[in-house]
């Protein structure tokens, strides 16, 4: 244990029989309200006056206030009664509520960083308890003699002498320097997302880019912090290059892929395209993958291979609007003509049809029981679905043909 931190173990021991330990303890407690009325304060002005897009930012901001706040105060109340009186109690609770702010900073890049999911709680609870557990050894006096252990476990890497606390240190610095990277290059990537004067794929591929240049970047400031030889990554490289060629090929190739599709702006986000049997809006593109809505509300992940090495529809590449079709069949006794015209009209009435190209009525074939017939009509928003729009055609097509005596064709049902 460390002279400072026995200092405040006496110094608390020996207030705990006075009015010492009580009036530091009045005092962090008027720390924590203070800093949860400043908070709370806080907190009602912005859900009241800022914002929209800022009140999650500052919602989660100001989570990390509460104990910095308390720190704060705390601290201001330490140096003035060190004048007098004993303050190891003081000490003892700034400790917590810097460990405090320290948790909930690193829950705040977290959750900036990533999306939510079970993990990233499991995480956040990994790393909560992980601060706690070495506050409590170092608080304890275990911390040194740990620390010791780990530094004399050593053991060599090529020859070069290491001990494990050097590669936890490293492994330390590497992992805060791509946190910092990444939320770096997150806000610069947001930044960059709004230039709508830029085009939308060159947007994403220069997010990409500079995420993984700032990624490099922080990888090669944390092994040299730590003083590890930067030419040992000349054989990690080596050896991430025969795994590309061996078993990372269509990993490789699906990258590969995704930054070909982005520069050559063949496809862009809200493209409305056919790839094999799917039909639909593209709503990310990915580095290996693209995401592909369909108009029925489900979503299909494409390998950016397939989009390079298959034929691809692009229905939106001049022109973004969507195609929808809807089939049916009436009987052989029905006015065809009627119902061509009727089905025309219906579709020209509805107000999220395009009326340039014209909605086309036409017979598909003649079936044992009937005459099969299409409507196909466009529309500007085939982001937004056609389900709706199918119901509604059908429902006023069936109400037409009841008025105008037009009937569906019978189907047969086949029995074993």
């Amino acid at each position: 244990m460390n002279n400072e931190l026995q200092l405040i173990w006496q110094e608390i021991q020996a207030d705990l029989a006075t009015s010492v330990i009580l009036w530091q303890a009045a005092l962090i407690i008027a720390a924590l309200v203070m800093a949860w009325l400043i908070n709370g304060a806080l907190r009602n002005y912005v859900m009241l006056h800022a914002p929209e897009e800022w009140k999650l930012a500052i919602g989660s901001i100001n989570r990390m206030l509460f104990p910095l706040s308390a720190l704060i105060f705390v601290l201001l109340s330490q140096l003035i009664l060190s004048g007098w009186q004993h303050t190891g109690l003081l000490r003892l609770a700034g400790r917590l509520l810097f460990a405090m702010a320290v948790i909930r900073l690193i829950v705040y890049l977290l959750r900036y960083l990533f999306s939510p999911g079970g993990w990233l709680k499991a995480l956040e609870s990994v790393i909560a308890w992980s601060i706690w557990g070495t506050l409590a050894l170092y608080l304890t006096g275990v911390w040194p003699q740990i620390m010791q252990g780990l530094e004399d476990m050593r053991f060599n890497i090529g020859k070069n002498p290491v001990n494990l606390l050097l590669v936890l240190q490293a492994l330390l610095t590497v992992i805060i320097t791509i946190f910092i990277a990444l939320w770096l290059s997150r806000v610069l990537e947001n930044k960059l997302m709004r230039a709508e004067q830029v085009n939308v794929n060159l947007r994403v591929v220069l997010g990409k880019i500079l995420r993984i240049v700032l990624l490099f970047i922080a990888t090669l400031i944390a092994l040299s912090a730590v003083g590890l030889d930067i030419t040992l990554l000349s054989v990690f490289g080596g050896a991430l290059g025969v795994g590309l060629g061996f078993g990372l090929q269509r990993i490789a190739s699906n990258y590969v892929s995704g930054f070909i599709i982005l520069l050559d702006k063949s496809m862009q986000i809200g493209d409305v395209i056919s790839v094999d049997k799917h039909y639909g809006v593209v709503q990310d593109l990915r580095a290996r993958y693209m995401v592909l809505s369909k108009l029925d509300g489900t979503h299909v992940i494409i390998p950016n291979e397939t989009l390079i090495t298959t034929a691809v529809v692009n229905h939106s590449l001049t022109e973004h609007k969507g195609r929808v079709q809807i089939d049916l069949a009436i009987s052989f006794e029905s006015p065809l003509e009627l119902a061509l015209q009727q089905m025309q009209d219906i579709a020209k009435q509805h107000a999220r049809v395009l009326q340039t190209p014209n909605p086309a009525a036409r017979i598909r074939g003649f079936s044992e029981n009937g005459v099969e017939l299409s409507l196909t009509v466009w529309v500007s928003d085939p982001e937004n679905g056609v389900l709706s729009l199918q119901s509604a055609l059908f429902m006023d097509i069936w109400k037409v043909f009841k008025k105008n005596k037009i009937t569906f064709a019978k189907t047969e049902t086949k029995q074993d």
